[in-house]
């Protein structure tokens, strides 16, 4: 199915397509904690930016691995590339309009100890 979504001021906008139920990750690491995003990887070939590739800031911390990308004009990060799937987009699940009318499913991450638990990821 496609979806659509963005930042709050609607400068950002992207679609993606995805398989419901979409499967979401909600990380308790420092930045996910403080922002409440809950995570929705995307395949970059399944993923569209329509607008908003000028009003995006990027900032870096810890590893600088992720790229976090929040709209110059509201502060609204909708995407980012995370560390964990460098092939994906991470969207967040709050910026995708009518999430609440999507299938989906929430598994949880240990993003405070994301070495032990990145490795589980991958097992």
């Amino acid at each position: 199915m496609r979806i659509e979504g963005g930042c709050h001021c609607g400068a950002v906008r992207f679609a993606a397509k995805i398989e419901p139920p979409a499967e979401l990750l909600a990380c308790n690491c420092s930045i996910c904690s403080m922002t409440g995003f809950l995570h929705l990887f995307v395949p970059h070939a399944d993923f569209e930016l329509l607008r908003g590739a000028d009003m995006l800031l990027s900032y870096r911390f810890g590893t600088r691995s992720a790229e976090h990308l929040f709209c110059s004009s509201c502060g609204i990060k909708s995407f980012y590339q995370p560390r964990s799937h460098p092939d994906c987009w991470s969207v967040h699940w709050h910026c995708v309009d009518g999430q609440e009318d999507i299938a989906h499913e929430i598994s949880h991450f240990d993003g405070r100890n994301w070495e032990d638990a990145h490795s589980g990821l991958q097992d």
